[in-house]
């Protein structure tokens, strides 16, 4: 079993250190929360001093964190300065595909062995082991972590070379965004047009609408019982983080030269969402928020 520091023990981080614990792996934990560290050593975690004392008694090294600055950050007066030969590094934060781009150049000028591993599934994936994982680097290095990928989620996909899992991840994540407001808009506009929620469901998930954000995610209250729409918009995929992601996702468009002028838009509309107070709460709550623009 591997000896793995892990840096960022949050709401995605501690579910997915606990997974890695159970699995039999040594686990030893890091955050800049107190509250963090206590759930951490609740849950029978070990806790390293400081960043120098775990990437020291590591085999390797994972890190969880809320922005590419961070991870850099980190990296950069914490890992790096401690980092020794036959080390693998995972980023699992979804930190962009510049960010990523840095850190396996930083891995290579040093010599150290780095993977970009971005997941999807949220909270409730990290806490069953059943995120995705989509893994860029070099393909022997994800061969050899396999076994401590897995411990946290059900599915490995090896995106190709690096950053690439930094790439599919803000890909795939400007889709979903752009598919919730599609949904959105369509309710109220069905509404407006005199057509209950429900003959609308009904009908779109049975047909050429039907998606993850309709059947899994709705954003309309009361028709998806385990949708956070039905929970107040809480415990679901806040407004704040899926803005972060879609500028990610813009920034990179840019840097590539490739048009997104859905993604350009569905990114502003979730700008004014987090201005207007709502960026706690779940992204469907865009729905919300076009209803009451409709309404005014």
């Amino acid at each position: 079993m591997a000896k793995i520091g892990f840096i960022g023990l949050g709401a995605m981080g501690l579910p997915m250190a606990r997974n890695l614990l159970a699995r039999g792996h040594h686990v030893c934990g890091h955050d800049a929360s107190p509250r963090a560290i206590q759930a951490w050593v609740d849950a029978g975690g070990a806790v390293a001093p400081d960043l120098a004392d775990l990437v020291a008694g590591a085999d390797v090294v994972i890190t969880m964190l809320p922005s590419g600055p961070i991870v850099l950050d980190v990296f950069e007066r914490g890992i790096w300065p401690y980092a020794r030969n036959g080390q693998v590094f995972i980023d699992c934060s979804t930190s962009g595909v510049p960010s990523a781009r840095r850190l396996h150049v930083a891995a290579a000028e040093r010599g150290h062995s780095m993977l970009d591993a971005p997941v999807t599934g949220g909270v409730a994936g990290a806490e069953a082991a059943t995120l995705t994982f989509m893994v860029g680097g070099d393909a022997k290095v994800f061969e050899s972590m396999k076994d401590v990928l897995s411990a946290m989620g059900a599915k490995l996909v090896y995106t190709g070379g690096p950053s690439t899992g930094q790439a599919v991840k803000v890909c795939n994540n400007m889709a979903a965004g752009i598919i919730k407001i599609a949904i959105s808009e369509a309710f109220v506009l069905a509404r407006k047009l005199g057509v209950e929620d429900q003959v609308l469901f009904d009908v779109a998930s049975a047909g050429s609408a039907q998606a993850f954000a309709l059947t899994r995610t709705c954003p309309v209250p009361g028709l998806v019982a385990s949708s956070p729409s039905s929970r107040d918009y809480r415990n679901g995929f806040a407004t704040s983080l899926m803005l972060k992601d879609m500028i990610l996702a813009q920034e990179a468009a840019m840097s590539a030269g490739a048009p997104t002028v859905l993604g350009g838009a569905a990114t502003h509309l979730y700008q004014l969402c987090a201005g207007a107070g709502l960026g706690d709460l779940d992204n469907g709550i865009v729905y919300q928020y076009l209803l009451g623009q409709q309404q005014g």
